[in-house]
């Protein structure tokens, strides 16, 4: 049922013979996603949803410190955690999108107005180093290099990763950064 990024390699066996032998050969994807929320028992719900991204889409190879910062875009809510994560998966990037808006579901995200509190919200930052630009699905994240929420925790993690788009790295697009909402590590 997964979808599978692959590569197909044929072989020929025997210098007389035409015997061909199909092997395919998974590619794998990095993806660097950020999770959040501000409402319930915050930590408890992105421990959760890692587990599950962990079933659902792949192996996570780093995950930041948690840090809390008040919130973005509307600000008469309570504070919000944070932590971003690099995985591993053999997924396309629309079902990895798929499989994290069912992630959201379990938790008990509702969608209603934007920047509204939330129990979970998971956002692909990256994926590989392609730029995607579809109705549904934009990555890089087009927003990520004006948030600080965003910008401390993926520079823990991938201070020299280069955005695609802006040919800059992280920490650089950290140090740019106007933002002045404080982001404090929280664990």
């Amino acid at each position: 049922n997964c979808e599978h990024s692959f590569y197909l390699a044929i072989l020929h066996i025997k210098n007389s013979t035409a015997t061909v032998i199909t092997q395919y050969i998974y590619a794998m994807n990095n993806v660097i996603l950020i999770l959040g929320g501000n409402l319930g028992d915050t930590e408890k719900n992105i421990t959760d949803a890692i587990a599950h991204i962990e079933k659902k889409i792949g192996k996570i190879k780093k995950r930041s410190a948690l840090y809390k910062t008040a919130a973005w875009g509307k600000t008469d809510q309570p504070d919000f955690l944070n932590c971003v994560i690099a995985i591993s998966t053999e997924l396309t990037a629309k079902t990895v999108l798929k499989n994290i808006l069912e992630i959201e579901k379990i938790a008990g995200r509702q969608r209603t107005t934007k920047y509204a509190p939330r129990t979970i919200d998971i956002d692909i930052l990256f994926y590989n180093n392609e730029v995607i630009n579809h109705y549904d699905l934009i990555i890089p994240h087009p927003l990520l290099h004006q948030r600080k929420f965003v910008l401390v925790p993926l520079a823990e993690i991938e201070p020299e990763f280069v955005h695609p788009v802006f040919k800059k790295p992280i920490m650089k697009l950290n140090n740019e950064c106007r933002d002045e909402l404080n982001v404090e590590r929280f664990r």
